[in-house]
């Protein structure tokens, strides 16, 4: 520049900010800076507390919980309890004695013979003892050991519907006794006691727990 504004010598003058704005920036620094401390401090409080819930809610597979599931194994009559499918003997190891404990003649025979069709063996047939005879008033009375009470007996019972189980003293599971009440009229149909006998052996659900996790 030239005139009166003509600036000489070698120090020029410099121009500095202020120093109240220099003072506001450091300010909004350290404020930022807290903020963002503070903040991750929260963060690791909360990482501290929460931690253990969380891993309490992962928790071991010996916490899961367990549901029931059925295991097919075989059941016994009625679903009293349940064995193994050799409870039940095959028609063919049943010896039936089919006694008539009412005052039509042939029964027992006609009776028997048709037991024989589907596969048991038949041991005595005539008329009930003195016990019996006149005495059964409804369908039939099976009599067998206590040992045929889950067995043969149940297996018999396939054959005939509104029949009556009993147990006696004798030894042998393998025989029991057919006494036919006054209220018979025939063996169930051929069908219907095939569908019986292959539901009674047919393997029954049991509860088994298993785990959900």
């Amino acid at each position: 520049m030239g005139g009166q504004y003509r600036i000489t010598g070698d120090k020029y003058p410099r121009l500095r900010r202020p120093k109240r704005r220099r003072r506001l920036v450091l300010a909004v620094v350290a404020s930022t800076t807290a903020l963002g401390l503070v903040g991750w401090g929260t963060l690791q409080l909360i990482d501290v507390f929460t931690g253990d819930d969380q891993a309490a809610a992962a928790g071991p597979k010996a916490d899961c919980s367990a549901r029931v599931s059925p295991s097919p194994t075989a059941g016994k009559a009625g679903g009293k309890t349940s064995g193994k499918p050799e409870s039940y003997p095959a028609p063919g190891k049943i010896t039936v004695n089919v006694l008539n404990a009412t005052p039509r003649s042939g029964l027992a025979k006609d009776t028997a013979e048709e037991l024989k069709k589907r596969g048991f063996r038949i041991g005595n047939v005539g008329n009930a003892s003195e016990e019996y005879d006149k005495k059964v008033k409804g369908t039939a009375l099976l009599l067998g050991a206590k040992a045929a009470e889950d067995t043969a007996l149940p297996v018999l019972n396939t054959q005939l519907a509104g029949a009556r189980l009993k147990t006696d003293g004798r030894k042998k599971a393998t025989e029991v006794d057919l006494v036919i009440g006054t209220g018979f009229k025939a063996l169930s149909k051929q069908k219907d006691a095939d569908a019986a006998l292959a539901e009674l052996t047919r393997p029954k659900p049991t509860p088994t727990p298993t785990k959900t996790c």
